[in-house]
Parts: structure tokens; sequence; C-alpha cells
């Protein structure tokens, strides 16, 4: 069971604002060294609150208990506030997210805490913020239903220079409208060792219920992919509960984010190389039908990608060089031109764009890669596209590589979840993470 006070709604955005966080929850807890009571009598049940009160330097990702004995707890509020100037490296953080600063905390700043089936301990389902003042207030119940209210404060450790953790980008960014097959990629700034921890701190919630995974490309790079696409039309949240979290190797994140993004309508667009037709389909409706030439594939960089690719940006002009392909531009095989209405859908340079010098359109494969349009259709292809539509190419003999771009809806659900460091799938409709965020309090 949880008790939650959420705060009050906010607007897009990440990250954290003020130099004073308020961060406030309603749970229930356990806890070690007895709290003072301020009823200003003996009180009718006694609560521990683990760190005990006047404790110094607590490590943040140890968890924070209340525990009644002889009752049940009604209500814990944790306040964090961070001492003034703290908020310097936060206020870079909401740089780096391009949303600017917001008023109050966000849910992601929130403390939650899960109560026992008993009632009588109450633990913290995040971190604490590091060098952060901390008090805890909570409320016990006894036998008899008489409540008492208990207090503790204390600090938290803060995170060691060039040890703390920063979100270095992320894809989408709040307030984003997105299509059907993206994914969220997190970039950190420096090397998670916890994958399973920091996998943990990052709750990602739908309006529509899914399934998804954490998965890693690297060291530095998380993407969460849903079982099956995103259903449109709905607004999906992530909160990056950072703040605290044990990163491995004396490493510790230092701040909250929370990121809200919309999936918009949903449009799937495919690629026949054999057909020389690119069909795009809304809603479950055809809508569109365009002639193209794709790569004419007399060799591998110029042959044009098949399978599972979404769209991920798109340029009005842009310059294409041969030489990002390893073919350099002064070879006779080489280019460098500039092309109107591009949209890319993979990292090895192929986008679709306006091609009015290729008479073959619907008849022949003459690019070098890229599916060839008319001006109009790249042009409006452009103009409806959303980063993360799917895009489906058939017909050629070079398949995409699943981390090719974002090409991650080639691997199949049970090849994907295996990149979890959980190894367990994340239900997105706010029940938590699939595991503990928490280290071991003797470590």
């Amino acid at each position: 069971m949880k008790l939650t006070a959420k705060p009050a709604a906010r607007g897009v955005g990440a990250g954290l604002a003020g130099a004073a966080l308020v961060v406030a929850s309603a749970c229930t807890g356990s806890g070690a060294d007895p709290a003072g009571s301020e009823s200003g009598s003996d009180p009718a049940v006694e609560v521990v609150i683990t760190p005990g009160d006047g404790a110094t330097d607590v490590r943040p990702d140890v968890p924070l208990t209340v525990e009644a004995e002889g009752g049940k707890v009604t209500d814990v509020q944790v306040v964090q506030e961070l001492p003034e100037g703290a908020q310097d490296g936060q206020e870079q953080g909401q740089e780096q997210d391009g949303e600017g600063e917001e008023e109050g905390p966000s849910e992601a700043d929130t403390v939650t805490g899960t109560l026992s089936d008993d009632g009588a301990t109450w633990t913290s389902d995040w971190n604490l913020i590091p060098g952060a003042d901390v008090r805890v207030e909570a409320v016990a119940e006894s036998a008899e239903g008489e409540e008492s209210e208990f207090t503790a404060q204390f600090t938290t450790a803060s995170a060691e220079q060039g040890k703390a953790l920063e979100l270095q980008s992320n894809f989408p960014t709040s307030g984003d409208s997105v299509g059907v097959g993206m994914p969220i990629i997190v970039n950190f700034d420096l090397p998670v060792e916890n994958k399973s921890r920091v996998e943990n701190s990052m709750e990602v919630v739908s309006d529509e219920p899914n399934e998804g995974s954490w998965a890693w490309l690297d060291d530095q790079t998380a993407v969460f992919r849903p079982k099956e696409y995103w259903k449109p039309n709905q607004q999906v949240s992530v909160n990056m509960r950072l703040a605290g979290v044990d990163a491995g190797g004396g490493v510790y994140g230092v701040e909250n984010h929370r990121l809200d993004f919309e999936v918009g309508r949903d449009q799937r667009s495919t690629i026949d190389a054999q057909t020389h037709r690119m069909v795009v389909e809304r809603d479950g409706e055809q809508i569109k039908d365009f002639p193209v030439s794709v790569g004419r594939a007399d060799t591998r960089a110029y042959t044009t990608t098949s399978g599972s690719h979404l769209t991920m940006e798109k340029y009005a002009e842009l310059v294409m060089d041969s030489s990002t392909v390893g073919v350099p531009v002064d070879s006779p095989e080489g280019y460098k031109l500039e092309v109107d209405y591009a949209v890319r859908f993979s990292n090895s340079g192929e986008f679709t764009h306006a091609a009015p010098w290729n008479g073959s359109l619907g008849e022949a494969n003459l690019s070098h890669g890229c599916p060839n349009m008319a001006t109009s259709d790249a042009k409006w292809f452009y103009e409806n596209s959303s980063m993360g539509d799917p895009l489906e190419v058939t017909g050629t003999d070079r398949q995409v590589e699943w981390d090719n771009g974002w090409s991650y809806w080639e691997l199949s659900w049970d090849d994907w979840l295996a990149k979890s460091e959980t190894g367990e799938p994340d239900k997105t409709d706010d029940t938590g993470t699939p595991g503990s965020v928490h280290g071991d309090p003797q470590e």
C-alpha cells in the first residue's frame, strides 16, 4: 500500500527548481533511533525513524524507514532542502534539457514510500538528494486510535567532485509530440556500473498502460522501448529519480528530472524497393502513395537498408556528402550536393528527400541509397513526419542493424529484454519499477 501526497501539477519540463527544494510525501514506514514526539506528553505509540535524528553524512541511497511499535504509521512527510548555492549544477541540467526552470517540486522529486501489510513500517521508494538537509515528519496511530507526531532531522552526504552522475541529453525532450515507435534515449556524462539501480530509478508512466524495458547500448546510454508500439494520442512521463542513486565506483546521481511528451497520431510508412512505391498510413488508413527511387545497390554503401526504421530528424535543406559514408567526394562515385526536405531514418546516411533530377521515380532504383522523391511528395512527408514514426523498408538484400539509428524494433522483445540489466519488464501503469533503487546499508 502506498500513500502519496503529490505536488501541484506543473508545466512541461525537467530538473529541480530553486535553491531550497521542498519534497513532500505521504506514506507509511520504519526506523532505528527513536524520534521525538511533538505531542508534549508520552506518546501512546513509539516510532523509530532511520536515519536517526541528528545523523550526518548519511548515504543518500540508504532507505529511509519509519517504524511504529505498538501501532500503525498513518502519514510521513519528507522535506529536503538544498544549501544555498547548491542549485548551480541543477540549473545546468535544466539547460541541457532545454526546457527552462519551473517553480515547485515535480513528481520526480517526491519521496514516496511503501507501507508494510501490517501498517507498522514505511520504507522510502526512492533515494534522497545528496548534500541535503532532510526533515521527516511522521504520524502514528496506537491500537486505541490515538495519534502522535514524531520528527527527525539529518543530512545526506554530498557527491564527491568529479563523481556526480548527470543527465547529458535525452530524446525526446519535454513538449515533443512523437510517433508511436518512439524510444526514450538517455545519455549520461559518466559510465554507469550499477545499471540495475539506475534502470530502477527511471520510471516510465503512460496514459495507456504498456510494457517496456530499458536496454544499455553502452555504459553511458540507456534506451527504453515498449514491447508494442505506443497507442496514439496519449501522454507519457518519465520520472528520472537519479538523485542519490549509486551508479558505482563512488559515483552518485545528484539531480532528479521529469520528462513529459505526447504520442501523437499513428503514422506508419512502407517503402518497397521492388515496386518503387512508398505508402503512408495514418490511424490504419492509407493516405498517400508516392513513387520513389531507392539505392541502386551496386555497392553495399549504395544499398538502402531493409527493416524496421524510425524517422529521427528532418531538415528543410541539407548538404549530402558521400565522405560521411566512406566514399571520398573526389572519387568517381563521390558526391556532394544540396537536397531539400530531408528526413533521416538511419545513422548510415539514409534520408528521404527531394530529387528533381531523378527521372526514374516509380520505375527504377538509381540513388546512392536514399529514397528519392518528387519535390512536392518529399515536402509533404517532411511536413507530416514526427520523430519516432515507423518506416519499414522491404525488397533489398541489406538488412539494417538494430543499433543503426533507432532501429531498435529490429530486435524481438525477448532479445531486447535481454539487454536490460534487471531482465524484468517494466509496466507503465504507475506501479513502480521492477526492483530496488537502494544500496545495502552494510556496504
